[in-house]
């Protein structure tokens, strides 16, 4: 099985077959092995029923009792060595899978991470966990039929040949009789393949419908669109269960067919053969081994019907995967590109005309928080645009540098399962002073001291067993340990009470002075503690200056502001969370 450590390897994706043939390419010798084994085993299969007729036609005689025990003890030899054959087959086949498995979640998992804020625009995150589980799984049972499907095809061409020393006729029938099954199966898996296509496809939109309505469900709820979502993906879900039902009618189909094909050649087979002896054209001992290879040959044909349908769906899971390795990264060598400015320098998004000052506190409002929220995307380069950095060209300069100096924390930043200290130190490891400081700037102290270990208390995969208001406040004490040059903060205080905002509005200026800070935020308790403020109207800036300049000479600003203070007058603790939604339904209307 390959080291999780080492590179994948850079795979083919020209074709689900040729990424498939990669996956084979990239273990030769053990899919050799495994191939030989197989092989190996389904001719061994063959050698009972021959060496029963020899004891039959050989040993039944009085007087040859020493021959009937040799042919038994020639039995009893294959018998244990095929279980070893087995054995080593399927131990074999199953690092071949394993290995294949691993291999594509490493090429999935380095895509992802290729694609950085890239992929959420381009694909939802459940639809590629259904490429990194389940997909991946399909690709890897694929590579199965190199074992035990090599070993068919030679075991087939074993029993003709056996045959064919027992009767031609019998040797003739096999030989046609096996590609006739495959005539009869290979169109149900043509039409399982394009059944397999759209229900993979109808699944995922009905994935990322459900991951939105569940993420959105309270605002849903306070705009009156619940319902006529959940009508929608009533619809969508019907969908899906009509190509499910489809996609189940074709592999009923397989499968029976896989079961009851080779029956009934069995039973054509072995009555021509019971008729022949009947006649006396064969003996009783060959008219055993006839019986014996026809029943053999089950296991073979039912592999090449089993193989041919695991072909088919690795074929529709491999056709999603190049998919998603098709879509491209914003840059294709993050480290090329021009240097950044040397020292503090001006970050300026012309769209809008948001210039940020360096070393200052600087808040984006607007009545539609998207808006301000589109100007930090731009400015952190997360988006093609024409913003500069020091009349420099942002998409120009070198990515690396780009991520290095400047942050954009906002609240849909992963939390991964681990400590609370991992959690905020991110991937480098931090002094324990730093840790504490960023933690008390974001007014955390509280989330340290309400958890039965403190730092080293285990929060769950997306801080599911903390607060909105609580994973909001990990999210901001993590950017500030992070230090960053220029640090791009969406709402960070939008899930929290009135009094924890204006401590964190306090932290935040502390711990960051000296540095460049943007806020996008609508209340007038982080507006009143930035140095300069940017009113954004459709996007575009149409007053700068303090606060309290603001207030005195844009009558927009001040009733933008003022509905904010209307809020915050009645605000308790808790209720955070339900004036970002107010802010959401807003902006909706």
């Amino acid at each position: 099985m390959a080291d999780p450590s080492l590179h994948p390897g850079r795979p083919d994706t020209t074709g689900p077959l040729r990424y498939i043939w990669w996956l084979i390419t990239c273990q030769r010798r053990r899919v050799l092995a495994g191939s030989l084994l197989g092989s190996g085993w389904m001719v061994a299969l063959m050698l009972p029923p021959y060496l029963l007729s020899r004891a039959i036609d050989d040993g039944l005689t009085p007087g040859r009792s020493s021959v009937l025990l040799g042919w038994t003890a020639a039995l009893l030899g294959v018998g244990v060595l095929n279980a070893w054959l087995a054995i080593m087959r399927h131990r074999v086949m199953t690092n071949v899978r394993m290995d294949a498995a691993f291999r594509s979640v490493r090429v999935v998992t380095e895509h992802a991470t290729r694609l950085g804020a890239v992929l959420p625009r381009r694909m939802s995150s459940s639809e590629v966990l259904a490429i990194g589980f389940g997909d991946v799984a399909q690709i890897a049972s694929v590579l199965t039929i190199t074992g035990p499907g090599v070993g068919a095809a030679l075991a087939y061409l074993v029993v003709a040949a056996l045959l064919l020393s027992v009767s031609p006729l019998l040797a003739v029938v096999v030989l046609l009789g096996v590609p006739v099954l495959a005539v009869l199966v290979g169109p149900l898996i043509g039409r399982l393949q394009g059944a397999e296509t759209a229900y993979r496809d109808q699944q995922g939109l009905l994935t990322t419908r459900l991951v939105d309505l569940v993420e959105g469900l309270r605002v849903l709820g306070g705009l009156g669109g619940k319902e006529a979502y959940a009508e929608r993906y009533r619809g969508h879900s019907r969908a899906v269960q009509a190509e499910g039902y489809r996609v189940g009618t074709v592999t009923s189909w397989i499968q029976a067919l896989a079961v009851g094909l080779p029956t009934v050649f069995l039973a054509a087979v072995t009555w021509l053969a019971a008729r022949m002896a009947a006649e006396g054209s064969i003996t009783t001992g060959q008219l055993v081994s006839v019986y014996g290879y026809t029943a053999v040959l089950v296991v073979p044909v039912s592999s090449f019907i089993e193989g041919g349908y695991d072909l088919s769906r690795g074929q529709v899971a491999a056709r999603r995967l190049i998919r998603f390795l098709a879509l491209q990264p914003s840059s294709d060598d993050p480290a090329a590109g021009l240097d950044a400015p040397d020292g503090a320098s001006v970050l300026h998004d012309p769209v809008s005309g948001v210039e940020v000052a360096p070393g200052r506190f600087t808040a984006l409002a607007s009545a539609r928080p998207g808006e301000s929220a589109t100007v930090v995307e731009r400015l952190g380069r997360f988006v093609d645009s024409q913003s500069t950095w020091g009349g420099v060209p942002l998409r120009d300069i070198a990515l690396t540098q780009v991520r290095e100096r400047i942050l954009v924390a906002d609240n849909a930043a992963a939390l991964f399962a681990g400590s609370l200290r991992e959690l905020v130190s991110g991937r480098t490891d931090r002094p324990a002073g730093a840790v504490e400081r960023a933690v008390d700037a974001a007014m955390a102290r509280d989330i340290v001291l309400g958890l039965p270990d403190g730092l080293d208390s285990a929060v769950t995969s997306q801080g599911r067993n903390l607060s909105g208001g609580q994973r909001q406040r990990v999210r901001l004490a993590r950017a500030l340990l992070a230090a960053p040059e220029i640090l791009l903060a969406v709402e960070p205080t939008s899930a929290v009470d009135a009094h924890t905002e204006a401590a964190v509005t306090s932290g935040l200026r502390t711990h960051r002075a000296g540095l460049t800070t943007v806020v996008t935020t609508t209340s007038p308790l982080v507006l009143d503690g930035a140095d300069t403020v940017c009113y954004l109207v459709d996007g575009r800036v149409a007053a700068t200056g303090t606060h309290r300049a603001l207030l005195a000479a844009e009558p927009g600003y001040r009733r933008l502001v003022s509905r904010e203070a209307d809020e915050e007058s009645v605000a308790v603790p808790g209720q955070g969370a339900r004036r970002h939604e107010l802010r959401t339904e807003e902006s909706a209307r």
